[in-house]
């Protein structure tokens, strides 16, 4: 996500300046055909009422084209594109076909249309060109046709009828062109983010690992002469487990759900090492319900256990605590295991130590916490050659796209 944060400023830059010209055009097309007969008194000036119109339309186009460029965002977003430059029809098309068509024509103008298109696609720049259109009752004699883009070049085009040669329409289609290429291009930065966390969350799927999942089952058959009701709950424990980190909806669950998998996980780990784990979980009720991203926390835990008892013959006491801090919720996974060199863990955030035996899990989740929440709420790790971990992180209550998905129900245990 580093890499495509940079680039929404500059994008939102670009359509603010888009806006105001629109604003100016709308302002100009609105005021010629319907003068101040629908002025009201509390409806500022003209120039006033005229951005305010253009903002609302823009902001009416925007959500289908966040979509991209599809028949269906095309035809929610062409009549308020329409509505915005005041033409008398207008088509949004890729590079192979009309997608959709808003105003009188496209009986016998949709054809031609693409074939201008062609035209512009090689250039790659705006043109204006008479249709010559033999209908003496058909009103779109120019058309403007202007560039689409986005991060792979050219996408299709916006096309701009009128009824006569206009350099306002060339100047005026061409910048709303750019403000919908600015609103393909995000839809691009969403789909980016949305395949990013997926891969994310896959890699962490991996590092569960037959390794753990073969000493689980070991740990588990070794109680079923001795103990068969003891293992009868591992085995479900392990089941719901899986359930969870494999589950296939959700880039984000709730705090509840997350530390339910941690005690399950933690359950399993028990089971192997024995009297030399000890647990403690403190957990304020009011954070259990705050939203925060799918299997953010138990890598943690996996790497207190992993550089605890599995590096240690030494008793392993980890600490899990949630507070209620306002607006924030912080939560903390401590353990007293062997810790870390600070300059090697550095180098493991970096990305520049994948042999570790941290595996990715935490580079993994301080990517992820710092993609949703932004860099000021990156994990806070304080540790030190046989001084143990402690990971802190702090998650916002609420932040705007953030919601947890339901895991559906564990299975019943009869």
């Amino acid at each position: 996500m580093s890499g495509l944060c940079p680039a929404v400023p500059v994008l939102l830059a670009v359509a603010g300046a888009v806006l105001l010209l629109a604003a100016g055009w709308a302002a100009g097309r609105r005021h010629a055909r319907r003068g101040e007969r629908a002025a009201g008194p509390d409806l500022g000036t003209p120039v006033e009422r005229a951005t305010f119109h253009t903002l609302h339309t823009a902001s009416l186009a925007a959500p289908p084209l966040r979509a991209g460029l599809t028949e269906d965002a095309a035809r929610k977003a062409a009549r308020r594109l329409r509505s915005l430059l005041g033409t008398e029809a207008l088509c949004l098309t890729d590079r192979e076909s009309v997608l959709a068509w808003d105003g009188p024509g496209a009986d016998h103008h949709e054809r031609r249309a693409m074939a201008r298109v062609a035209v512009m696609l090689e250039s790659g720049r705006s043109q204006s060109v008479r249709t010559e259109c033999q209908r003496p009752d058909c009103p779109l004699k120019w058309a403007v046709v202007a560039p689409l883009t986005g991060e792979d070049g050219m996408l299709g085009a916006l096309v701009a009828y009128g009824s006569r040669e206009s350099a306002v329409l060339v100047r005026a289609a061409t910048e709303v062109a750019r403000w919908v290429s600015v609103q393909l291009e995000l839809s691009e930065l969403d789909r980016s983010r949305t395949r990013l966390m997926e891969a994310e969350i896959k890699a962490l799927r991996a590092q569960i690992s037959p390794h753990f999942i073969f000493n689980s089952l070991a740990a588990i058959a070794s109680f079923v002469r001795t103990d068969p009701e003891h293992a009868r709950e591992l085995l479900l424990e392990f089941a719901d487990f899986t359930r969870y980190s494999f589950r296939r909806h959700g880039d984000f669950t709730t705090l509840a759900e997350e530390l339910r998998s941690i005690q399950q996980y933690l359950a399993l780990a028990g089971a192997r090492f024995g009297d030399r784990l000890k647990v403690t979980l403190q957990v304020a009720p009011e954070v259990l319900p705050v939203a925060l991203p799918f299997l953010c926390l138990q890598p943690l835990v996996e790497n207190a256990v992993k550089h605890g008892p599995e590096d240690s013959t030494e008793e392993c006491r980890i600490t899990i605590t949630a507070q209620d801090a306002g607006a924030e919720a912080v939560i903390t996974v401590e353990d007293n295991g062997v810790g870390m060199d600070p300059a090697l863990l550095r180098r493991i955030l970096a990305g520049e130590h994948g042999g570790s035996s941290s595996g990715i899990g935490l580079p993994n989740v301080d990517e992820r916490i710092r993609q949703v929440y932004g860099d000021e709420y990156g994990p806070v790790i304080e540790t030190g050659v046989g001084a143990g971990m402690k990971v802190t992180i702090r998650i916002p209550k609420y932040r705007a796209g953030v919601h947890s998905s339901p895991s559906g129900h564990h299975l019943p245990r009869p």
